[in-house]
């Protein structure tokens, strides 16, 4: 987002533009910063044969996986749903993996139906996948590496205390539940969590693999997850993904070397492919003064942008229709019955009702954990693509709210 002659631009359009268009609350995502995003990532690990198989999860508008699969993605899910809406976007069923949790085997018996690569995180399912599948499905295996990432235990999936994947302690049981039920095994997958920026985190968990794998003769592919930090604040760390891609790369084909055949090294990006091309613009209700705080109350709140409230996440807000406007401290706050505090005592521009505020990095795990809380409707979503905003979202009408209601 950029600020010309005193109005504020997405690519191109006109941020008040876009609302009047569209109306507000409006999640914008532009599709030049998406493709950018994906490219650079894939960049990044030249000298492998890398797959990029975008975490759907963060953002799942089909639209989305449409432009992601024509610039060459793959797919990861973590739920048959979401494994149908990538075939329904058009992935083929191989570049697909199938990533879930706690799940019945039932789940997992649809996705080896529907083609895709299966990926399993705990003994019994490996275990009833044996029995189903011997010598005829491949799968991958989830490890917890018990690592502790993040620095917070919401976003962090690979400590100690985690329901994902089987500790790393519990390999030597698995190569036997591996080789009792004739399973073979095409992949290691690992993820330690998000908002990592340190290459020496993947570099510690990717040495767990290459050794886990010289237990497993027929892998074809080490995925090591993802978790790369973006900026929400000015200055912010993030991770250096091209000194993680070149110290990853050399570790990788020496570890190749000594396996004896080049495998593909996957990553499974979600957060870093669609968190900065995202904006949820919000009106300003009202403009409230208490006796220790000015509140601005939005049009807007925890049912649209959880994440600060559940991961009391930062997100930089921006007043998009006072640019010049005096600089004033602002708490703004949502329209819903909970604390939902957007963000604490921000400088804004001074704020007037009506005002038009934008809130970046909204485009991950935005509208995905989106709710109908308090029978509040969900925003429209829309794509800004070769200078031109496309509506690929209606916004939910009262009717939506009670479509699968059944009167008694």
């Amino acid at each position: 987002m950029e600020l010309i002659n005193n109005t504020y631009y997405i690519n191109g359009v006109a941020v008040e533009e876009l609302v009047k268009d569209f109306g507000s609350p409006l999640y914008v995502y532009d599709a030049g910063k998406i493709k950018k995003q994906y490219h650079r990532l894939k960049s990044a690990f030249i000298g492998v044969d890398v797959k990029i198989k975008y975490a759907c999860k963060a953002l799942s508008n089909f639209n989305i996986l449409k432009l992601l699969k024509d610039e060459g993605c793959d797919l990861d899910c973590v739920s048959i749903e979401e494994v149908q809406l990538g075939l329904y976007s058009g992935f083929q069923p191989s570049q697909i993996l199938f990533t879930p949790n706690c799940v019945s085997f039932d789940e997992i018996k649809q996705a080896v139906t529907l083609g895709v690569r299966i990926n399993i995180d705990n003994i019994s399912i490996l275990e009833q996948f044996g029995h189903e599948y011997a010598n005829t499905v491949p799968c991958c295996i989830r490890i917890n590496p018990h690592i502790m990432a993040g620095g917070n235990k919401n976003i962090s999936t690979g400590h100690i205390d985690s329901k994902f994947g089987i500790s790393i302690y519990q390999l030597r049981h698995v190569v036997r539940v591996v080789k009792t039920n004739n399973i073979h095994i095409n992949g290691l997958h690992m993820h330690t969590g998000s908002d990592i920026y340190d290459a020496e985190v993947f570099l510690q968990g990717a040495e767990l693999l290459f050794d886990a794998a010289k237990d497993f003769p027929e892998l074809e592919f080490l995925d090591f997850g993802s978790g790369f930090k973006v900026a929400y604040k000015e200055d912010d760390i993030t991770t250096d993904i091209e000194d993680l891609g070149a110290k990853i790369v050399q570790r990788f084909n020496e570890f190749c070397s000594g396996y004896g055949r080049k495998l593909q090294l996957w990553f499974e990006p979600g957060k870093f492919i669609v968190s900065e091309s995202g904006f949820l613009l919000v009106s300003a209700n009202v403009i409230k003064q208490t006796t220790a705080t000015v509140f601005v109350g939005v049009n807007s709140g925890q049912n649209h942008l959880i994440r600060p409230m559940f991961y009391d996440a930062f997100h930089n807000i921006i007043n998009v229709s006072n640019p010049m406007g005096t600089t004033r401290v602002y708490s703004i706050v949502g329209y819903i019955c909970e604390t939902d505090t957007l963000g604490w005592d921000r400088k804004l521009n001074e704020v007037r009702e009506g005002d038009i505020l934008v809130i970046k990095n909204a485009g991950a795990y935005g509208f995905s954990m989106s709710s109908n809380y308090n029978s509040r409707l969900r925003p429209a979503e829309v794509l800004i693509k070769d200078g031109e905003a496309r509506l690929i979202r209606k916004r939910e009408t009262f009717d939506d709210i009670i479509r699968n209601m059944v009167n008694e």
